[in-house]
């Protein structure tokens, strides 16, 4: 499903800083724009940046599951750095998995950002996760028969001299044999 992505641009806060971005809002079978102005509030700007599509895939039906439950369900929007100042972010994807945002988090490289999901974005996504959510059955893990704790340490060990020597280490040994 298409969606597109509205950048809001607000004066900074710090003298650092001379512009704050943020992801404002999502919208759902958005046509295609780039940097279009939606809005002007006095300073405050907020663009239609991009439209991108949102794929859901069944191997991530737990993914999408688990932002669901989140209160509200979001969206992750990741953004990468620009060379171009008056568009400073490039939209690179739009997932409803918190487990590929936060893969994209990690790396450092990209800024994640976290967005409510529209209600109808929601009911498509849970309609999804419904048809190819499918439990794991739980596998109780058994251990081995064999007992490691059998073994006398040292035995067989082709360093040591004699059986009686089991306990001394090789160091050791070497240091009493120059003497």
């Amino acid at each position: 499903m298409p969606v597109g992505v509205v950048m809001r641009r607000a004066p900074g806060v710090t003298a650092w800083v001379r512009w704050n971005w943020t992801v404002s809002a999502i919208l759902p079978a958005a046509g295609p724009a780039n940097w279009k102005l939606l809005r002007q509030e006095g300073e405050v700007q907020e663009f239609h940046a991009a439209t991108l599509p949102l794929e859901l895939h069944r191997s991530e039906a737990e993914a999408y599951r688990q932002a669901l439950t989140a209160n509200p369900p979001c969206l992750y929007v990741v953004l990468r750095d620009s060379d171009d100042a008056a568009q400073p972010w490039e939209v690179t994807l739009v997932t409803a998995s918190p487990f590929e945002a936060q893969d994209y988090a990690d790396t450092g490289e990209e800024q994640v950002e976290k967005i409510e999901m529209p209600a109808g974005l929601v009911a498509w996504v849970r309609d999804f996760t419904l048809t190819h959510f499918r439990e794991e059955a739980f596998k109780k893990r058994r251990r081995d028969k064999k007992d490691i704790g059998a073994r006398e340490d040292g035995i067989g060990d082709a360093r040591i001299a004699q059986l009686a020597d089991v306990y001394r280490s090789p160091a050791q040994a070497k240091k009493e044999r120059l003497q």
